[in-house]
């Protein structure tokens, strides 16, 4: 059975956050290792875009999180954990935080975005030309980079999409490189601007 049967199967063909029927897709939960259906979730496309860019944000929109926080599924708990975070400011999530019960390890996955951070206290990724990096942003490569452990090159100029942030050091990424998930150092990337 492949992933996206199995999530549909899991999530009854339905978001997982929200409960929407249409625009669904399978989001990897960052940052994913083995990826698959402990690491991923079926998603609409107004959820995902949300997760993904934390300036679009719909308040109202995430009041399903009350449902959804109670999710027998990790990776489910992970998102939701990390949305109430994100909308601290609003009294009800913080009542909702205050209610949600993880596993250490769950907890250990879903604090790994950093979004449980204040501001002063979150690791500031900058490209090359010190623009600041945000997850789910794409990124070129300016020079070749061996690819350690293996014998594969990222050649210069290669597309990164939907990277991922190390919220320990502030010089690593990760991304895609056609099937291999890298690590890479924030000094040899550019961040693609939106029309590119």
């Amino acid at each position: 059975m492949s992933l996206i049967q199995e999530l549909q199967n899991r999530s009854d063909k339905k978001c997982e956050l929200c409960g929407a029927t249409s625009s669904l897709e399978v989001y990897e939960v960052k940052p994913v290792s083995t990826g698959g259906v402990d690491g991923s979730i079926f998603a609409c496309s107004a959820c995902v875009s949300q997760i993904e860019e934390d300036t679009n944000i719909e308040v109202n929109h995430w009041h399903c999180l009350n449902d959804s926080m109670w999710s027998p599924y990790t990776p489910v708990k992970v998102v939701v954990w990390r949305m109430l975070h994100r909308l601290k400011p609003e009294g009800w999530s913080r009542d909702l935080l205050d209610m949600m019960y993880m596993e250490e390890e769950e907890l250990r996955f879903a604090q790994a975005s950093g979004d449980h951070l204040e501001d002063t206290d979150k690791v500031i990724h900058r490209d090359v030309n010190g623009v600041v990096l945000k997850s789910g942003d794409s990124v070129i490569l300016i020079k070749d980079l061996k690819v350690k452990g293996s014998s594969m090159v990222a050649k210069q100029g290669t597309v990164v999409r939907r990277i991922a942030l190390d919220h320990e050091n502030d010089k690593f990424i990760e991304g895609r490189v056609g099937p291999t998930q890298i690590v890479i150092v924030t000094d040899y990337v550019k961040k693609m601007a939106e029309k590119e």
